[in-house]
């Protein structure tokens, strides 16, 4: 049997980093994460009176939390920028499935910021012409109705 033309072959990689990204952003981003680390909190804060709230008591979870938040930065970026690639192709996808479409806005996430702005400005021109446009059909309706 021949895939249709077009259709996305899903297949197993071995990107075990992606894939450890993956697993590891939504368990750390669980409620069960949330809740072991407030119950570390609660018991580094316990432990203060008993070390006395020294130095390297404090030291503890200062370099405790500087590591994971190193750690989950990376982790972050994986997932942000799997997503943000994932979107991207979709959104190019339905430009490309839409016959009235511009070509043109596929890809558009490579342009320059100048090139951005460019575009945003031409939109917000747009955006403004159908706003007074509508404006002024809102008008003679109102025209319309009074007279």
């Amino acid at each position: 049997m021949s895939k249709p033309p077009g259709e996305v072959r899903v297949k197993a990689t071995n990107d075990w980093f992606g894939q450890f990204a993956a697993k590891a952003s939504g368990w750390l981003g669980s409620r069960w994460a949330f809740a072991g680390a407030g119950v570390v909190v609660l018991v580094w804060a316990l432990l203060g009176p008993i070390f006395h709230f020294s130095n390297t008591w404090q030291l503890v979870i200062n370099t405790g939390t500087t590591i994971v938040t190193f750690l989950m930065v990376f982790l972050i970026q994986n997932t942000q920028n799997r997503d943000a690639r994932a979107i991207n192709l979709k959104l190019n996808e339905l430009i490309r499935s839409i016959d009235k479409a511009r070509d043109q806005m596929i890809d558009i996430e490579n342009l320059s910021d100048l090139e951005l702005d460019e575009l945003q400005a031409k939109y917000e021109r747009f955006k403004a012409a159908y706003e007074s446009r509508r404006r002024q059909r809102k008008d003679k309706k109102q025209a319309d109705v009074n007279d």
